[in-house]
């Protein structure tokens, strides 16, 4: 299973040229050394600024240090592509997951795995284990493993594999990234679709090509960027409710990444350039509770489902049904209680509730979370951003999933 190195031994790899690098080592070592000092880099180091170089006076960029030239989409998808097996893999998944939302597919869609990714041997051993169970199950759910590498915080906080891959506070970001295009290889060479969070509007560029399915999170799904970045994806996109529990907003989401648009973006040599996208068919709402509270029983499933109809046409993958996360709100981030609602699903699943399309679990090797730290101080499998159930929980959990699924089959006959 050994598709790529420690992480730490990314570096090693064949590097990607610039030939114009914006600082060199000893200007990096100083920019770094005066930060960790708590002073000011543009003020407290005598290193070259770019306007020094072309002769633009220094009133711009006054809270904005350029560190690093990062390696073109062009550079990253050529150095490490997909193979035939994983593009095959990834053009099936997504297929089968619209066929999934628009009910022409009567398995249950399923997202599950770490609530973050920050140990690349941690997601491949998780993968190895759920692409068994993925074929045990497969005649009744849609597995896809949940690869999440951007982190959004409601304050501070760790930002993700891609921010900080060395959880230290380095934000080696240019490391970050190849190594997230390589996980995302790594899982798909064990067999299982992927789905991630896009947050940082350029990161698609470099890893969508390798993506199943994605979410607009609740801190981005009123954000008239993340609705334009989803009318150009090429996969399935999941809106979620609002923090404040507003599902008109996820609903908007949908209604406005189905149509085209026209804004500033990055082309796959990096340049900035004007990006005109086609609109987005496969939107749907996921419900996450909020901070007031879950939003998952029939009630508010019933409700929710009405006001999506009253919105929009009924032929979009919206109106016929939708993603329960049984995690966040809808369980308090308690991984106990979150197994509870996987449950409760699961009976209404077998009663034959319709509408639910799919859902999302938070699940890693060990269950619950730890405080972010560098690798060598971690427990390994364990989260270091929300609880997740622990894998022995997941798999009985999939297991009852699978069998309402079958139960609800029976009762329909």
């Amino acid at each position: 299973m050994n598709v790529m190195q420690e992480s730490d031994a990314i570096m090693g790899d064949t590097p990607i040229e610039h030939s114009h690098p914006l600082h060199t080592p000893e200007d990096m070592q100083a920019i770094q050394q005066t930060l960790h000092d708590g002073k000011n880099p543009l003020n407290d180091t005598d290193v070259l600024r770019w306007e020094d170089q072309v002769g633009v006076n220094r009133i711009v960029n006054r809270r904005v240090l350029e560190l690093e030239l990062l390696p073109t989409p062009a550079q990253v998808l050529s150095q490490y592509p997909l193979d035939e097996q994983s593009s095959a893999l990834v053009a099936q998944s997504r297929h089968e997951i619209r066929q999934c939302l628009y009910g022409e597919d009567d398995r249950l869609l399923v997202i599950v795995g770490p609530c973050s990714v920050h140990d690349p041997q941690a997601a491949f051993d998780y993968a190895h284990r759920l692409a068994a169970l993925k074929k045990q199950l497969d005649k009744d759910l849609l597995i896809i493993m949940r690869v999440y590498f951007e982190k959004p915080r409601t304050t501070v906080g760790w930002k993700g594999l891609i921010n900080d891959p060395d959880i230290d506070g380095t934000h080696n970001i240019r490391k970050g990234l190849l190594l997230a295009r390589k996980t995302l290889l790594g899982v798909l060479q064990e067999g299982v679709g992927v789905a991630t969070e896009f947050l940082e509007p350029t990161s698609p560029q470099f890893i969508a090509d390798a993506v199943s399915w994605a979410a607009i999170g609740a801190r981005n799904t009123e954000s008239q960027v993340h609705r334009q970045l989803a009318s150009g994806l090429s996969m399935p996109v999941g809106f979620k409710n609002a923090t404040d529990g507003s599902v008109s907003a996820a609903i908007n989401g949908c209604i406005t990444a189905g149509q085209r648009h026209s804004f500033f973006g990055i082309d796959h040599l990096g340049r900035a350039c004007s990006v005109q996208t086609l609109g987005n068919p496969d939107c749907h709402v996921v419900l996450r509770g909020s901070s007031s509270g879950p939003n998952y029983d029939t009630g508010s499933v019933k409700q929710i489902m009405q006001d999506i109809r009253n919105e929009m046409d009924m032929n979009t993958a919206a109106s016929h049904g939708l993603i329960i996360d049984c995690s966040h709100g809808n369980s308090g981030k308690d991984e106990h209680r979150q197994a509870q609602v996987v449950r409760e699903i699961a009976e209404r699943i077998a009663q034959g509730e319709h509408v639910i399309t799919g859902i999302m679990m938070e699940s890693f090797i060990e269950g619950g979370n730890q405080k972010p730290a560098p690798l060598s101080e971690l427990v390994y499998g364990k989260s270091i951003t929300d609880k997740c159930i622990a894998w022995n929980e997941t798999q009985l959990l999939l297991h009852e999933l699978a069998a309402a699924v079958r139960h609800k089959r029976c009762s329909s006959m």
